[in-house]
């Protein structure tokens, strides 16, 4: 039997095929305490925890004129070395040298014709340091599995971890076209026959499906006021192929203390230090901070428990205005707290998730072509994405090597000129700023405002007399060097 794609996992291969500038690939990127392992040693561990990720060594098929989703075939012509590169930072090696080079490497599409991931080893950091570069296609992971992939090949100790399991993996013979076009023409055929074992399933337990599609309805009239575009600005418009990139830095301890005092969560707070930089971006640039300028797209995990080594993605959406028009930062953070509390009684996660699973039901053809279609249209609706994934307090290591932190990259498409993702490793949380190379250089600015919100709202809140009691506010209504992609096709065998 195929290994379909999930309808949100195949949405994010279209996009990229209707958007030829667009990399949808995330990336987290580990920077270790060094030496680094040389070529060898590195390759020989990765091939060892090969059977742990089985999709790694799988690529993507269409199926012929989209009469079924895309499936998950065997490739026959795997070869590690494809997959892992190796380049070095020139002296001396610093940050800003290391997010610039990040930059590069994720404004490269994944090769379709392989497995669509590749691991980076960048050597030469300061201090001794040398990092690692997980980039993988957002068709085969979501922020959460993507974490549990770098927890497969790292350890929780210098010693390492348990032996994998033996590698018996042979490929599958590939599918040939006219049996994948056979088999989504047999899928089509029974596809009727799914759903009504799907209806007599939601018969069986009538009290559950009437309050299910009633919480679903009420997620979905929430939903449409997203249909409402946000206030225009320079935030949106078209993009280009190449992206720049930039990191902010906290005290997940002060986020924490934050929340508590606040009466907020950790999201909270880190959507209120956004909500500020992006604020302080508006302004700079002249422009009016609106109460409805800011839209963002903030994915919400559904995954069950048990299920975060699941290679596909488990998300579902809401989308929230930043209080960006709100200048104080306790009141910046009451409003985000009060605002992100509405939505989730709204029901628009909910929606997003049963609508999802409706999609997996339905044959893929209309889907495809309904998807591909709104690409083209203009998309004045959402002007960020804003990801938060928790990652390991304790610390962890490769081939004996100490991870010190570890960065995330989330990938910006249509419209959208900027994105941030939130992580968290340790006692530290970082913030991954992705920007359009041409429309959205401020991305170093943008990480340092986020720095100095967290700094202004931890004043605000340390221990000692209480902050100003605020009333509860609602809110209203150049191109980079392309000597990287020679570096990767000179090392590449094909």
């Amino acid at each position: 039997m195929a290994d379909h794609m999930s309808p949100l996992d195949a949405a994010f291969l279209d996009l990229e095929d209707e958007e030829p500038e667009v990399s949808m690939a995330i990336s987290s990127v580990a920077v270790f305490e060094g030496p680094a392992p040389v070529p060898e040693e590195f390759l020989a561990a990765i091939r060892a925890r090969l059977p742990l990720v089985p999709r790694y060594r799988q690529k993507a098929r269409q199926v012929p004129l989209d009469l079924g989703s895309p499936v998950w075939v065997d490739d026959p012509a795997f070869d590690l070395s494809y997959h892992v590169q190796r380049v070095a930072l020139a002296p001396p090696g610093d940050d800003t040298a290391l997010h610039d080079r990040i930059g590069d490497i994720m404004s490269q599409r994944l090769d379709r014709a392989r497995p669509l991931w590749e691991y980076w080893v960048i050597e030469g950091l300061s201090g001794g340091r040398w990092a690692l570069v997980s980039k993988v296609h957002l068709c085969m992971v979501d922020g959460v599995s993507g974490t549990h992939l770098y927890q497969v090949i790292l350890d929780e100790t210098p010693q390492g971890g348990a032996e994998p399991p033996p590698d018996v993996w042979a490929p599958a013979p590939e599918p040939s076209t006219l049996s994948l076009t056979a088999g989504a023409l047999r899928d089509l055929l029974l596809n009727p026959v799914e759903q009504t074992r799907m209806i007599g399933r939601a018969l069986a337990a009538p009290r559950a499906t009437v309050r299910r599609v009633a919480n679903t309805a009420r997620g979905l009239i929430a939903l449409t006021s997203a249909l409402w575009p946000a206030s225009a600005s320079t935030l949106t418009g078209p993009i280009g192929e190449y992206r720049r990139y930039a990191v902010g830095r906290g005290s997940l301890t002060d986020v924490k203390e934050i929340a508590h005092r606040a009466d907020a969560t950790v999201n909270d707070v880190v959507l209120s230090a956004i909500s500020g930089a992006f604020r302080h971006l508006l302004l700079q640039r002249g422009e009016e901070p609106h109460a409805h300028a800011v839209r963002s797209l903030v994915p919400v995990s559904v995954r069950a428990r048990g299920e975060e080594g699941v290679c596909e993605n488990r998300v579902s959406l809401m989308l929230a205005f930043l209080p960006v028009h709100v200048a104080d930062p306790v009141a910046r953070l009451r409003a985000v707290h009060e605002h992100l509390a509405e939505l989730k009684a709204s029901g628009e996660a909910q929606a997003g998730e049963a609508m999802t699973a409706l999609a997996g039901h339905e044959p893929f053809l209309p889907i495809s072509w309904g998807l591909r279609l709104a690409a083209h249209l203009p998309q004045r609706h959402v002007v960020t994405v804003t990801t938060n994934v928790p990652g390991p307090r304790g610390p962890l290591y490769l081939l004996g090597r100490r991870v010190l932190e570890i960065l995330t990259y989330v990938p910006i498409a249509l419209r959208l000129r900027t994105g941030v993702s939130i992580f968290t490793y340790g006692d530290q949380v970082t913030f991954g700023v992705t920007g359009d190379y041409d429309s959205a250089p401020e991305v170093e600015p943008l990480a340092r405002t986020i720095e100095n919100e967290i700094q202004a709202l931890s004043l605000a809140y340390r221990p000692g007399p209480a902050p100003p009691v605020v009333t509860p506010l609602r809110p209203k209504g150049g191109r980079p060097r392309r000597a990287v992609g020679r570096l990767a096709r000179r090392g590449r065998r094909r």
